[in-house]
This record gives structure tokens, sequence and C-alpha cells, in this order.
């Protein structure tokens, strides 16, 4: 009897090494990656600076604040959704190159390794995320200070990046080749993206007469991702977004469990790979 509590404390120190192996190896992967940070910085710094310029004088009226600190949450999730997808890229890679073999092997739990990856993933993408925001404020924009409300913004942030991370390994089951990622991405991360509230508010679209484009913001989860951080911000209701992007981050990760169960998804890839 008193050899399995003892067997079980050697089991969750092997489980939480094996996380802190496989997040530490992300985050060495990425300090080398100077490029990958710049590019993560630079995309939503020239949509703030540039386009918020452009729009601020028309969007400012209807939106009653300036147009600059409406956007910053949608481009808070710009950079995880970026993140996000980059981790599928990541995931298939490694499957060629034959890391991930070597990973899903180790004597653990196949969804507790993925959880692992998916940890390293939520957790770039935050910092990545966080990297934008501190630049936002010193390019002079004011977004509100409350402390509390700062901390509803983080956990809706990280929220996000789980989700966000969780449907990158849900289509790098999908991806069968490198060749094919940048196709997939762009019926992915252009739709997702620009068919949300990002950029721009949903009662706009209704409003406008644009019900097709209202319809499918309205069941985007980005959209429920964007929102929770913005409304967070403000301390204002999130209504049912945190359970949209929660409900959502479940789906997604059990479903990219199911497809990396060797009986299914990765295991028949890996196996019509090596015939």
């Amino acid at each position: 009897m008193s050899g399995k509590p003892a067997v079980a404390r050697r089991g969750a120190a092997h489980a939480l090494q094996a996380l802190r192996a496989v997040v530490l190896r992300e985050l060495l992967k990425f300090s080398q990656q100077t490029g990958r940070l710049l590019s993560a910085l630079v995309r939503p710094l020239l949509w703030l600076a540039v386009f918020a310029a452009g729009f601020r004088r028309v969007a400012d009226a209807s939106l009653q604040q300036p147009y600059d600190v409406y956007i910053v949450p949608g481009l808070v999730g710009m950079v995880l959704l970026f993140n996000g997808m980059q981790s599928s890229l990541s995931m298939v890679y490694d499957r060629e190159m034959g890391l991930m073999r070597l990973l899903l092997t180790a004597p653990l739990p196949r969804p507790w390794l993925l959880f692992c990856k998916l940890c390293a993933t939520a957790l770039l993408s935050a910092l990545q995320a966080l990297a934008f925001v501190a630049l936002a404020l010193l390019i002079g924009t004011a977004l509100p200070g409350d402390w509390a409300h700062g901390l509803h913004a983080l956990l809706a942030l990280l929220a996000a990046a789980l989700m966000l991370g969780a449907l990158g390994l849900l289509l790098s089951v999908h991806i069968k080749q490198l060749e094919n990622f940048a196709g997939t991405m762009n019926f992915v991360i252009f739709p997702m993206y620009f068919l949300s509230t990002a950029l721009y508010p949903l009662q706009q679209l209704q409003a406008s007469g644009a019900q097709w484009i209202y319809q499918v913001a309205r069941l985007n989860p980005f959209t429920h991702a964007v929102e929770w951080m913005r409304l967070a911000l403000y301390g204002q209701d999130p209504g049912n977004a945190p359970w949209v992007v929660l409900g959502c981050l479940a789906l997604f990760f059990t479903l990219a469990c199911w497809g990396y169960d060797p009986q299914r998804g990765f295991g028949q890839l890996a196996k019509r790979g090596g015939g």
C-alpha cells in the first residue's frame, strides 16, 4: 500500500519534468530566432501606427474612443493567432524530422505530452503579446490602467493563447507536409482574423447590412477571444465569451488528442510515411 503513493509521486514528478523540458526547449529555440520575435511585433505595430492613424478621424466618432485604443486587443489577438499557427508549422516540421515521433514515444500519456506542447506555445504567445502591449504603451496608446481589470484581461489573454494553440495542434494533424502549410494557413488565419471584431465592432457590421459577415463574425471563436480581452480591459461584463473560448479550447484539444492517437491520426500518418 505504501508503494502506491511513492509511485504516484514519481509519476507526477516525471510528468512535471517533461512539462519543464518541453517548455524550456521551446523557449530556447525561440530565443535563437530573433527574426521571429521581430516579425511578431512589427506586424501589429505597423497596423497600430499606420492603419489606426488612417482610420482615426472616421472611427473615433463612431466608437466614442480612440481607434488605436480600440484595436489593441484585436492586435494582441493577431499576435496570439499567428504564433498559434506558427506552432502548427513547428509540429509539422518536428514530425517530418522525427522529433515528434521521439516525443510521443515517451512513457507518458499522449494527451499530457500534447498539453506540454500547448503550454509552451501559449507561454510564447503570451510573452510576445505582452511585449507588443509594452511597445504600444511606449508609442503613446492610452490603455486603461486599473490593475484589477488588467489581471482579468491577462487571464483572457492566456485563455485565448491556449485556445489558438490548441487550434494549431489540431491543424497540425491534417497538414501532411510543410509544402502544404502556407496554403492551409491562408484559409485559416486571414478569414479568422478579418471576419471578427478585431478591427471593427460587431454592431457596425449588422448596422451596415453585412448580415452574412455579421453572422460569421458572431460565430467565430476568435471574435469571442478578442471581445473577452477588450471587455475585461474596461471592466465590462464579457457575457458568454469566456465560455465560448474555454469550450473551443477543450474541443480543439480533445480533437487534437484524438487525431494524434496511434490508431487514427498521427500514427496512421507515420505508418504511411514509413511505408
